[in-house]
């Protein structure tokens, strides 16, 4: 009897089964309340009336400073293994400093070059001529005739500049024209070595991002002014937070020789030195408010010439290993030293033939000497 029960049940679950699949249609899924919705949200207010004060100065410097940077394309002819010559091309940055046609860039973006060429940011291209060229602080002078006025940069004062000052560079880097990047001065009076080993003293290091191409481009403050030349990045692959430009006071004494009719000679003095200050000067019975102690000077220069003498044993102290022995500059001009870059910054200001007062601390006693200024020669370079 219960096995008939089964099977009786069985065969009705499965006819209603059968009858509801072949009767059944597939409706319309739940309807999600909130389908009839925007698929995404934004801001309740317009995107450039949100902007902050910095992005409005950021987009305001920008509009005017890219229009006066130009792409700088240089052509070099060199020779094959088997002396077939060939075209070599590389590219960099540069800005108008006036609506005539003369632009401010590093020398190294132009050296040996002999054919120079120009874009503007409206795309057209002009051949350039080098008119002046100061290679001990890598920088060079060009003019182009371009067929109307054109927007140029103003120049500014980089010898206040402090360290955590906002500043924007612009140029071209890897060929990207009108590039903006923006960040602080992370230090000043920073010396590095160049690939051929010449030094290039009293740079403004920055993370403001800078890559190859950006050479020669503007470093603006926060009035759009430009305080220094996009020169160096740290590292040969691109960059890494590490950037170094030349303050652009340096480039004023080729431009005002070069107004004046004669060519810029930069001058030569002829020392390398390190800046000693606090428990370092305590420790070599130095005076503690410190100075430039001279490491070595170069025969036949101005500073041989006036006496001023070198280290002659090292020593190593804390991290540091150091030349001593030598004269220990206090002060230049009558003013006194207080950062690594004050002979350089000084020397900005000077030509070849000028004099440089030095006063020099030796053997506990203090005196004062005058130089005069020799003339930078392609081997001081």
């Amino acid at each position: 009897m219960k096995r008939i029960i089964f099977l009786a049940a069985l065969l009705a679950g499965g006819f209603v089964l059968l009858t509801s699949r072949l009767y059944w249609r597939p409706g319309p899924p739940p309807r999600d309340v909130k389908a009839d919705g925007p698929a995404w949200s934004g801001p309740d207010t317009g995107r450039s009336s949100g902007l902050s004060p910095d992005e409005l100065n950021n987009i305001g410097i920008y509009k005017t400073a890219h229009l006066a940077t130009v792409n700088i394309t240089s052509t070099v002819y060199q020779r094959t293994f088997f002396f077939e010559v060939y075209p070599s091309k590389d590219s960099g940055s540069g800005f108008f400093i006036d609506n005539a046609g003369r632009i401010l860039t590093n020398n190294h973006v132009i050296a040996d070059a002999s054919r120079i060429e120009v874009t503007l940011p409206d795309q057209s291209r002009f051949r350039a001529r080098l008119l002046d060229r100061d290679p001990v602080n890598d920088l060079a002078l060009l003019k182009i005739e371009p067929r109307r006025a054109v927007a140029f940069l103003h120049l500014g004062d980089s010898d206040p500049l402090l360290v955590g000052q906002k500043v924007l560079a612009i140029g071209n880097p890897f060929g990207l024209e009108g590039t903006l990047t923006t960040g602080v001065i992370s230090s000043i009076g920073r010396n590095i070595q160049t690939e051929t080993g010449r030094m290039l003293e009293g740079l403004i290091q920055t993370d403001a991002a800078i890559n190859p191409g950006n050479s020669g481009g503007p470093l603006l403050d926060s009035h759009g002014n430009v305080i220094a030349i996009n020169t160096a990045i740290y590292g040969p692959s691109g960059n890494i937070g590490i950037g170094f430009a030349m303050p652009v006071n340096r480039a004023k004494a080729m431009l005002t020789d070069f107004q004046a009719g004669r060519s810029y000679q930069p001058p030569f003095l002829g020392v390398t030195t390190v800046y000693i200050a606090g428990s370092y000067a305590d420790a070599l019975d130095l005076p503690a408010d410190g100075g430039l102690l001279v490491q070595d000077v170069s025969p036949g220069s101005a500073a041989d010439r006036a006496g001023v003498r070198g280290g002659h044993r090292t020593v190593v102290l804390g991290n540091y290993e150091l030349t001593v022995g030598g004269d220990l500059i206090v002060a230049i001009d009558g003013h006194r030293i207080a950062r690594q870059d004050d002979l350089t910054r000084a020397m900005a200001r000077k030509r070849a033939g000028d004099a440089l007062s030095l006063t020099l601390y030796r053997s506990g006693q203090t005196r004062t000497v005058k130089v005069v200024l020799g003339a930078a020669t392609h081997g001081d370079l």
